[in-house]
């Protein structure tokens, strides 16, 4: 089985660290690729869009809040990129407005409230390989 592929839009050193232990712990491969602001991410989409990347990740970790474009903005461009409107979306954040929640699961993404608890970052990071380990199955 070929390694899990994530991608994590995140600014926060800190919270990478701690999910790549939280992964090292699940026992299975994956790569990581990592973009710590909005306009990078946007740049991603892009490159996806108009077909300059491959392979695409099975799971992509958003978080709510970055520099220069927010979550929202790159969740919306995700959604609208026919090349990765199908990939799972989780949008990570401390606090998001009700509005905010309704809006993310409107665009197919679910929300998990940011933690810097060890056990925490540990279930999200089981979640995070069941759903790539079911989207290869389907893929397959």
């Amino acid at each position: 089985m070929k390694p899990a592929r994530i991608l994590v839009i995140e600014d926060n050193a800190f919270d990478i660290v701690l999910l790549r232990h939280a992964l090292d712990l699940q026992g299975e491969d994956y790569e990581l690729e990592i973009l710590s602001d909005g306009e990078a991410a946007l740049r991603f989409v892009h490159e996806h869009r108009v077909r300059l990347r491959v392979p695409e990740p099975c799971v992509i970790l958003l978080d709510l809040y970055l520099p220069i474009y927010d979550g929202m903005a790159v969740l919306r461009a995700i959604r609208e990129a026919p090349a990765l409107e199908h990939i799972h979306v989780v949008v990570l954040t401390a606090l998001a407005s009700p509005g905010q929640e309704i809006e993310i699961a409107s665009m197919g993404a679910l929300y998990r409230k940011k933690s810097t608890f060890l056990k925490d970052v540990i279930q999200l990071a089981a979640e995070i390989i069941a759903i790539c380990k079911s989207s290869s199955t389907t893929a397959a």
